[in-house]
């Protein structure tokens, strides 16, 4: 298994730990990763709500707690870490300077085009990781950055339909689909077909990660035997000891069955992945829930029209409130059976793969005898 080359920064394992929100992955999950070689992510979306007067004062809550979780991260680890931060949201470019300010070594942005960076990202060190579900939006990206800003995003994640949260696929194309690698080998086909004409324009090498529903280590082996260069987890990582969410959390990815795992669609207007739960039953079944909207903290929501509060559903969830909360989770999540430090995740994933190189090495073997 080789390592990882995003824009100079080099990572020891080809793995980047999904930054999942609100308030799942942050500085105890990220340094952990981090410090097994991996990248660790800490999601900065809703993060402010971790603070005591984030509904007098969300804006600064959010830039207080980005600050020390990175900082807190730093404390733990000498590893690479980076932040996500959703494009959608009405504070991204404050967060992103509060990043770049931390002199983080990655910033991974998705959830929206950022077709306009701000010139302090552009000309900063920090590494820009742009996240996408299509061929189509990476062309749209390359060439408008490429003509524009003469400046390239050190690296690609396709994020295929089996990931969990938010999905930039149409719900009904995400309803009944099988949990296989092959769509999103397809999609990372069409996208290294894009870049490839960029890196041979520019001399770099621009990796493209994989993502949604890379569970296992044999899903690590076949999608990169399809292409990618690296592959980003989210959801394996709930279920570890250091992962900063309630254990409560935890447990409910544990006693998670396939058919616990649905699709519903978000205030935001996006369909999200779920766990099936009474909160989850009841929005869709048209309950309304109240919102105490502290501020507008995504760019298209509506919140005087909006059936419930998204930010505050998953922040409920995360800390074990699931009354008034509900879970996000990946297509493969129900394979979750117990909860193991960040290092034993990472060596099953890596052993897991060997195993599946080891097993079609032989069938070749075989073929060729």
């Amino acid at each position: 298994m080789k390592g990882l080359n995003i824009g100079g920064l080099k990572l020891k394992l080809p793995i980047i730990q999904g930054g999942m929100g609100v308030c799942v992955s942050l500085a105890n999950l990220a340094a952990a990763v981090s410090n097994q070689g991996a990248l660790g992510v800490i999601s900065a979306v809703g993060i402010g709500m971790l603070e005591k007067n984030y509904r007098k004062h969300f804006k600064e809550s959010n830039l207080i707690a980005l600050q020390k979780e990175i900082r807190k991260a730093r404390s733990k680890t000498n590893g690479a870490i980076a932040v996500n931060i959703m494009y959608a949201v009405s504070d991204y470019e404050d967060l992103l300077q509060v990043a770049l300010q931390e002199k983080i070594d990655a910033v991974i942005i998705g959830a929206g085009l950022p077709m306009t960076p701000s010139p302090n990202l552009i000309n900063s060190f920090t590494k820009i990781i742009l996240k996408v579900s299509s061929a189509r939006a990476v062309k749209l990206l390359f060439q408008h950055w490429s003509e524009k800003y003469y400046r390239l995003p050190d690296a690609i994640i396709i994020e295929g339909p089996l990931a969990g949260g938010h999905l930039g696929f149409k719900k009904n194309d995400l309803i009944g689909l099988e949990p296989s690698v092959k769509f999103l080998s397809d999609i990372v086909n069409d996208a290294i077909k894009v870049i490839n004409i960029y890196e041979q324009k520019y001399g770099m090498e621009i990796p493209v990660i994989a993502a949604g529903g890379i569970y296992s280590g044999n899903d690590m082996y076949q999608i990169m035997k399809a292409g990618a260069k690296g592959v980003k987890i989210g959801t394996r990582f709930v279920t570890t000891t250091e992962c900063d969410v309630s254990e409560k959390f935890k447990q409910l990815y544990i006693s998670c069955k396939k058919e616990d795992i649905t699709i519903i669609d978000s205030p935001v207007g996006l369909p999200g992945r779920v766990i099936t739960n009474d909160f989850v039953k009841q929005i869709q079944q048209g309950t309304t829930k109240p919102i105490k909207c502290s501020w507008k903290c995504l760019k298209t929501c509506d919140y005087k029209k909006a059936q419930f509060c998204i930010a505050q559903a998953l922040f409920n969830a995360a800390q074990g409130n699931f009354l008034n909360g509900l879970a996000f989770i990946g297509a493969k999540g129900y394979l979750a059976d117990k909860i193991i430090s960040v290092k034993e995740t990472i060596e099953c994933i890596i052993s897991e793969y060997l195993i599946e190189e080891k097993l079609i090495q032989k069938k070749l073997q075989l073929l060729a005898t």
